[in-house]
């Protein structure tokens, strides 16, 4: 190895340098590689040559004109298959290898056009191939259309002989058959399928493969385009069986590209999809046939590869047989499977389940078939340590009684006690995943065959006959399950008789309250460990039977006589709370209320005794019992007779229960709006507003110490809204009589005025017309008010009237118009900064009710919506945006034209640019959201206008004036075409680059943001050169970034693509034609394949593989016992190894962990949309409260700091103003001793041992050594100490 050092003496002037800093400036001027490989870019590659001779034989025939083209003449008759696009004119270029490639215009051969870059020998034929059939399509005229790639393609077919040629003819083939018309392939059938024929032949013994599996798919493509009447004729079927013999092919991709194509021919000939297709295809019988003799011929050989490959080809087409055919493979099938073999036995279970996946016809499976097919497969069952296997064999029995459910209810539901029993058995099963697929099969049986039967089913009981019968065996089976033997899977069975519960809860519950007697008795068990599951179980059992039947099943022992304060069943309460729902409302008056008056009597007692303890405990306990009321308000069944007799208490509970308020607010708003379902429910409920609306009322206006707290007034007044929809309008009328009444009247405090005011706002939506204008008078006062609070609630009281959809409050607008008009104009100058947001939405709704004779009313409002836009409130923000919006469809509707009505509009605008400088910046506000809604009502010349007006205002020295500038810039790079704004470029960067420097300081990353913008639209050249030096560092920083981004996407979506070349092709299950007719893209070398056939054929012997288990207890096999088959294992018995710690980080070789960093996100702005980028303009105007500028910089620190990775974050160190505020703790210092030195040990936490903390820093290899040093000299520390210890330690005892 050469020695690390200084260069030798002259080495040093022969070297080229760069000045330092200035190495990235430009490329190097040295390029001779560059060069070498431009000159080569478009000539003949050297080393292997496509000039063959076969080519150039080829190439003469083609010339000469020996070959000629067959030609449709009435191609125009002919139905595609596909849509095809438009034949585009292309401009003859100059000549070149790849001509009749890169040009050519028919977008079949598109995915052949990125082939042209490989290195593949296979890739460049099929380019060269193609783009001299192009050639000669074009020299005799051609259109380029299928028909004459077919035929010139199957001249060519005839003409090669080598095989790559005759690979690459048959890729193309394969490509474009796919979309000639059927009639050309219907006639050309005898023709073509000769010639297809005779190169299987030949090429059946080959070793090379790739030019038999298009030829098949070619066959297949062809015969599926064949009509009914041609699948009589014996030559289909000879063509068809040529096809068929392939799928039992040694070649893995010849026997896939085989089994694709008569999947293919069965399930997607065009005449199947007609309106007289056959059942069944006519080939189907003739199939099965092949199969059967295929599997018999095999026999019990010891390898069964033709079984496994027949096996493979049944999963995909046994649901296309006739039912006489599906019952012959069936018993094939299940004659297969006493071979006990495992490879085998899998194979055939995944054929059965694909035939009851596909949910076929009962000309294909016929319901006593199925029924039969699920008795033979209990001989099958699988032993329970037998993972694989037996969820196969589950997953097999749960579609076929789901089909079979769907065939036949009766006899589905009479197999279904014997598979619950069976599936039960699964959970003891020592796998976690052979226990979770039999809860998982059961829920699905349940949820599947048995919930859409119970609606017609009456009440089950234990001597009930069929089919309640088999309802209680499989809840019996199910039951089971609770015993101990099955104590490692309760929570799976837990959740198995949820969905029990769910399902049957209400019909069964007779023959289950046992088995909730026994949840509740496992519940008290101590150390219970799926208290939650049991909690969820009964939930649902209360769900579905009621609270009724869950307490006389299990009583839940509270009468306010206990001896103890234990309450075992108190649990209870919060289960039925969360659960109870169209239930009896008279049951809880009946039974829960009694109940809670005890326990708040006996919590009384207990306080008068002044026992504090007991009495919270009964308090608690009677609150809880009230928390069950919004539950049973919930859709009860019984509200027209139950709710009188419960509306008293609750009245009563309301005026005098403060801490129940909420729980009795809450059932009255529940009851309203779930519980009152039809007329007559709702009329009951809203009889008795009379009562409750007075004692709303009278609680909601009293103060906080009697009214409660803030939220319990909120939830009255919510109670107020929801019953005032269902009360009569006279009535709320009446009320809103006395309300204004007490507005007036001078003995009412102002809290007293304020809160009727807010009854008043609940209840004029509802008024009759003279009501409404006799409460206009009432409030026209308050609207000029000095106290902000009156002014606010009185704005409210309009708004809601203006906003509400009801027939009199939308005649008293109308009616009362223009004295609506002369209040809110005259009110302008007193109304006060609170009150902008219901005032602004108020006059939104009348905007929206004016005609082109109201003009000058909207015209006078503009001054103050524009200020509006940067109100303090949010709210007051947003409605000016609103109004501001709909003043501009108000002067459109106003005419003549949409462009004069907006020219006259922002004319009306633009005199707020004249204005203080607070006006200019929400006149640029009010103009960037005007050009965002009516971009399409404005000419160009318009925005020309606008835009030079908003760059002139760039020079100003006000931030607000500025910040609001660059926000219109940033929505008209977003909004105009760039050959518009093309011109008006060098104004806007002109403008921009003219900032002072503390503007551009300050928008830094605003301007940031904005020359993104620019790049991308005009290009980093051009922006460059018309921006100051001082800006060209920020560019340049840009432009890296965006290049970085770019490879980073560029790198994630190759990655993706390759993940998907990379996935393998999965076999066709049945779900949709899109998968049998998917194209095989499939283009990789022989080698390769080879290689993977030898891996699939190690990995098939290692999964072929079977164990025998013994006897328990040492005792012999018995090879005559019934269930022997279970003893063979494809899971080989014995402990369970326990498998290494599984992390997701890549190893190196040498065994370090490569962990890499995140990925730094991608520009937020190219996802962003126009209402995205507008948003984010408007968030940025208008000052912001304290509140909002903190959670804005949590939330969103991207707006005022540079990107991660961009620019570096400055982190305090040094001394003085720079030195840090917070200083870590030392490593350890916990245990640092306060008296001397060294550490001590602390109580309760781990020994004071030194512990290296990791860091990626310590694996550089260059600071190895001085890594190693340094715990060289850590140990030798540990060494003196202990030595210095032991030391100490004999002094002491010799002392």
């Amino acid at each position: 190895m050469a020695r690390s050092g200084r260069l030798r003496s002259g080495a040093a002037a022969k070297l080229k340098r760069w000045r330092k800093g200035h190495s990235s400036d430009s490329n190097p001027e040295t390029r001779q590689h560059r060069l070498a490989a431009r000159s080569r870019f478009c000539s003949r590659p050297a080393e292997k040559s496509n000039l063959t001779v076969d080519a150039v034989k080829l190439h003469n025939e083609l010339q000469s004109g020996s070959l000629r083209l067959e030609r449709a003449s009435d191609s125009t008759q002919f139905r595609m298959e596909e849509d095809s696009a438009e034949e585009a004119a292309t401009e003859k270029s100059s000549g070149t290898f790849l001509s009749g490639l890169s040009d050519c215009t028919n977008i079949t051969f598109s995915k052949v056009q990125r082939f042209w870059e490989s290195n593949s020998a296979a890739h460049k034929e099929i380019c060269a191939v193609l783009a001299a059939v192009t050639e000669v399509i074009r020299s005799q005229g051609g259109k380029e259309s299928e028909t004459e790639y077919f035929a010139a393609l199957m001249t060519t077919l005839e003409a090669v002989e080598s095989p790559e040629s005759l690979s690459a003819v048959a890729y193309l083939l394969n490509l474009v058959l796919k979309r000639v018309p059927s009639p050309v392939l219907i006639k050309k059938f005898s023709d073509a399928s000769k010639a297809f024929m005779s190169i299987v032949s030949s090429q059946a013994c080959s070793n090379s493969t790739s030019a038999l599996r298009w030829v098949l798919s070619c066959l297949a493509t062809l015969l599926r385009k064949q009509d009914l009447a041609a699948w009589s004729y014996p030559v289909t079927l000879q063509v068809y069986h040529g096809l068929l013999s392939f799928c039992v092919h040694t070649k893995p991709k010849v026997r896939k590209a085989a089994q694709y194509g008569v999947c293919s021919v069965l399930r997607g000939s065009e005449f199947m999809f007609g309106d007289a297709a056959p059942e069944h295809h006519p080939a189907a019988p003739s199939t099965a046939k092949f199969c059967v003799q295929e599997i018999e011929k095999a026999g019990g050989a010891k390898e069964a590869t033709t079984t496994l490959h027949v096996l493979a080809l049944l999963r995909d087409v046994l649901p296309c047989f006739p039912a006489a055919v599906v019952k012959t493979c069936c018993e094939t099938l299940l004659r297969v499977m006493t071979l006990s073999h495992v490879l085998v036995t899998a194979c055939a279970m995944q054929a059965f389940h694909s035939l009851f996946s596909a949910q076929t016809s009962v000309a294909c499976l016929p319901a006593d078939l199925n029924a039969q097919i699920i008795t033979a497969l209990y001989d099958y069952v699988p032993s329970t340590s037998d993972l694989q296997p037996l969820l196969t064999w589950l997953s097999t029995m749960e579609r076929a009684h789901i089909n079979l459910g769907r065939l036949q209810k009766d006899l589905c539901w009479a197999h279904l006690p014997r598979l619950f029993s069976t599936t039960m058995n699964c959970f003891l099963s020592p796998h976690s995943q052979v226990v979770s697929a039999a809860a998982q099969t059961l829920e699905t049986l349940l949820t599947e065959c048995i919930a859409p039967h119970m609606e017609d089913m009456g009440t089950v009981s234990a001597s009930a006959p069929a089919p309640a019968a088999y309802l209680c065996k499989m809840f019996r089976s199910v039951e089971e399950g609770l015993t101990y033997r099955f104590h490692a899977a309760w929570d799976k069975v837990l959740r198995v008789l949820e969905i029990f519960f769910e399902t049957c809860g209400k019909q069964c519950h007779p023959i289950m309250r046992k088995c909730l007697q026994s949840l509740c008795d496992l519940r008290l068990s101590p150390h219970f460990p799926y208290m939650a599951e049991v909690d969820q179980a009964v939930g649902a059992a209360v769900s579905t039977m009621g609270p009724e039947v869950l307490l006389e099943t299990v009583p839940l022992e509270i009468n306010g006589k206990e001896e103890t304060l234990d309450f075992p069943r108190s649990w209870l309460l919060p289960v039925l709370r969360d659960n109870v729902q169209g239930a009896r409302l008279g049951f809880f008056t009946s039974y829960f209320l009694p109940l809670a008056a005890t326990l708040k009597n006996r919590a009384l007692e207990f306080t008068q005794a002044g026992k504090s303890v007991e009495a919270k405990i009964y308090d608690t306990l009677q609150w809880q019992v009230w928390t069950l009321l919004p539950g049973f308000c919930t859709r009860p069944t019984d509200v027209l007779g139950a709710f009188k007799g419960l509306a008293r208490t609750l009245g009563m509970a309301i005026s005098e229960r403060p801490d129940l308020r909420p729980t009795v607010c809450q059932a009255l708003r529940t009851l309203i709006h779930k519980g009152c379902e039809t007329d007559a429910e709702r009329a009951e409920v809203g009889r008795f507003a009379k009562n409750f609306l007075p004692i709303l009322f009278n609680v909601y206006s009293q103060p906080e110490e009697n009214g409660g707290t803030s939220a319990q007034r909120r939830s009255v007044l919510d109670t107020v809204r929801a019953y005032l929809t269902i009360t009569d309008p006279q009535m709320v009328c009446g009320f809103l009589e006395k309300a204004s009444e007490k507005l007036t009247s001078p003995e009412s405090s102002e809290f007293t005025r304020l809160s009727i005011l807010d009854l008043v706002v609940a209840m004029a939506p509802y008024a009759d017309e003279q009501s409404l204008d006799s409460l206009y008078h009432t409030i026209q006062p308050s609207l000029q008010s000095k106290e902000r609070s009156m002014q606010k609630k009185a704005y409210r009281v309009l708004e809601e009237v203006c906003a509400a959809p009801h027939a009199p409050c939308q005649a008293f607008v109308r009616s009362h118009l223009q004295d609506l008009q002369a209040a809110l104009l005259d009110s302008l100058k007193s109304a006060a900064s609170p009150a902008k947001r219901p005032r602004l939405k108020c006059l939104f709704h009348i905007v929206k009710q004016l005609s082109a004779e109201h003009e000058p009313f909207v015209t006078a409002l503009v001054p103050e919506v524009i200020l509006c836009t940067k109100e303090v409130s949010v709210g007051a923000r947003k409605n000016a945006f609103m109004l501001l919006v709909e003043m501009g469809h108000a002067f459109i509707r106003f005419g003549p034209t949409p462009e004069e009505a907006m020219q006259r509009f922002l004319l009306l605008i633009y005199v707020g640019l004249t204005g203080s400088v607070t006006m200019i910046s929400c006149t640029v506000l009010a103009l960037t959201r005007l050009f965002f809604e009516f971009k399409d009502h404005l000419e160009f010349s318009v925005v020309e206008q606008l835009l030079q007006n908003i760059c002139l205002l760039l020079a100003s020295r006000t931030r607000d004036v500025v910040k609001a500038a660059l926000g219109f810039l940033k929505v008209t790079l977003l909004l105009v075409d760039t050959k518009l704004l093309a011109k008006h470029v060098q104004t806007m960067l002109e403008a921009v680059g003219n900032l002072s420097d503390d503007m551009r300081r300050h928008f830094r990353m605003k301007l940031r943001n904005l020359f993104i913008k620019f790049i991308r639209k005009f290009g980093f050249e051009l922006v460059k050169g018309l921006l100051p030096a001082e800006y060209h560092k920020v560019l340049v920083n840009i432009r890296k970034a965006e290049s970085r981004s770019r490879k980073q996407r560029a790198l994630k979506k190759a990655a993706a693509d390759m993940d998907e070349e990379e996935a393998p092709a999965r076999q066709p299950r049945g779900d949709s034609m899109e998968e049998i007719l998917a194209d095989s893209e499939d283009e990789e070398e022989e080698e390769e394949e080879r290689h993977r056939s030898k891996e699939w054929r190690k990995q098939a012997r290692q999964k072929g593989q079977a164990w025998l288990k013994e006897g328990e207890n040492d005792e012999p096999l018995n090879f005559l016992d019934p269930n022997v088959s279970q003893r063979v294992l494809a899971t080989k018995p014995g402990p369970k190894q326990s498998r290494g710690v599984s992390h997701d980080f890549q190893m190196s070789e040498d065994g370090r962990l490569i962990i890499h960093e995140e990925e730094e996100e991608l520009d937020d702005d190219e996802a962003k949309g126009a209402d995205e980028e507008m948003a984010d303009v408007l968030q940025d105007v208008g000052p912001r409260s304290k509140k909002s500028q903190k959670r804005r910089f949590r939330e969103d620190p991207d707006d005022e700091e540079a990107e991660a990775g961009t620019y570096s974050q400055y982190k305090a160190g040094g001394s003085g103003i720079h030195r840090p505020l917070k200083k870590e703790p030392a490593f350890g210092a916990e245990y640092r001793s306060k008296k001397g030195k060294g550490d001590v040990k602390k109580k309760g936490q781990l020994d004071p041992y030194a512990y290296i903390p990791l860091n990626r820093a310590k694996l550089n290899r260059r600071k190895r050594a001085k890594m190693q040093g340094q715990f060289k000299g850590l140990m030798k520390g540990a060494q003196r100490g202990a030595k210095a210890g032991r030391r100490n330690r004999l002094k002491s005892q010799r002392s």
